[in-house]
């Protein structure tokens, strides 16, 4: 049960007409956080234009591989070898988000998740926007200590039975978003959406298939590190890359050729895989930043109106910004660095 809230106990009589007409708050539940890493367990409460419950949706989900960490999840290889595969549930699933926000607690990683899994189904996923629950509490400026899950429930009241059990989690993010959404509604914020793009070109590094069963927190899957063993500014691992063994050159010209050494910048979601689009650039000579500053040449970004750090920096500085499609049209012809 809720707490009670004054400030989001009760919907306001006026609704925002700008505010989508239903949301599917997801969780899944993986093998590791990693690109290669797999969908073991999904769940989708679907909730109304208001927030209101509509119904609720669980299945396993046979990973083929590993199944991560066991002593996180619970779920070991004899459960899962018996669930359907990915491919096999994946309308059932798309029937379940169509037509509706996808909403999540850091959404980026289940949206990337998702999207991974459709792209090795050979099908498209039927999510437009998504919503990050870490995101919108921020704009509400919740009084929370740290921006776990466990957090906003217990800010809202909000019982936790089972954590990481995917319809338990998905049930108290639901519980947990309603009076978000209402005390949203009350002030007027803009939600903060964001596009969600298919992948069109990714791969997989080889795993091990499903009954090579982690067994512990020394063995494989997150290799000791649970699912804290990414980075803090995203879903996926930290990635060492070699140094550019070029200089900065400066800020790319609209209309010249990206030169070797240029300091080039991501923000927001990619149909070519983050990661390969990265790699193309590294081996193009150029020098991808985790991060946007006064010295980045260049922001490729597909929502340049998303309202990110790395886009809100790229105006601040005056930093250059292109889409997906532009860079992958100027990374045939990088011009040499100086000698």
């Amino acid at each position: 049960m809720l707490a009670d809230r004054t400030t989001t106990a009760s919907a306001p009589t006026e609704w925002p007409a700008a505010y989508p007409q239903g949301y599917a708050v997801v969780d899944v539940e993986t093998t590791g956080l990693a690109r290669d890493d797999r969908i073991i367990s999904a769940a989708v409460y679907r909730l109304d234009a208001r927030g209101e419950v509509e119904d609720h949706w669980y299945t396993l989900v046979n990973p083929e591989r590993d199944p991560g960490p066991v002593w996180i999840h619970g779920l070991t290889s004899e459960v899962l070898e018996g669930a359907p595969l990915f491919r096999e549930v994946a309308e059932e699933f798309a029937a379940r988000l169509a037509g509706r926000v996808l909403v999540a607690h850091n959404a980026v990683f289940d949206w990337q998740m998702i999207a991974r899994e459709y792209a090795r189904a050979e099908c498209e996923p039927p999510v437009k926007q998504r919503l990050c629950t870490i995101a919108l509490s921020k704009e509400l400026r919740l009084p929370l200590p740290n921006h776990k899950l466990e957090s906003l429930a217990a800010h809202f009241g909000v019982v936790q039975r089972q954590a990481h059990h995917a319809l338990d989690d998905a049930r108290v993010l639901a519980e947990a978003f309603r009076p978000s959404l209402r005390a949203a509604a009350a002030g007027g914020v803009r939600l903060p959406l964001h596009e969600c793009r298919p992948l069109t070109e990714w791969n997989d590094r080889p795993m091990s298939r499903i009954g090579q069963q982690a067994g512990g927190p020394g063995g494989t899957g997150y290799g000791g590190g649970g699912y804290g063993g990414h980075r803090s500014g995203g879903w996926r691992p930290s990635r060492k890359r070699p140094a550019c063994p070029y200089p900065n050159p400066g800020r790319y010209e609209d209309g010249k050729r990206l030169k070797q050494g240029m300091r080039v910048a991501f923000s927001g979601d990619t149909s070519i895989d983050r990661e390969l689009l990265e790699d193309r650039a590294t081996e193009a000579g150029l020098h991808v930043a985790t991060s946007l500053s006064r010295l980045t040449s260049l922001l490729v970004t597909n929502d340049p109106d998303s309202g990110t750090s790395k886009v809100v920096k790229a105006r601040q500085f005056g930093t250059p910004v292109v889409d997906e499609a532009a860079f992958g049209q100027l990374l045939r012809d990088v011009e040499p660095a100086d000698e």
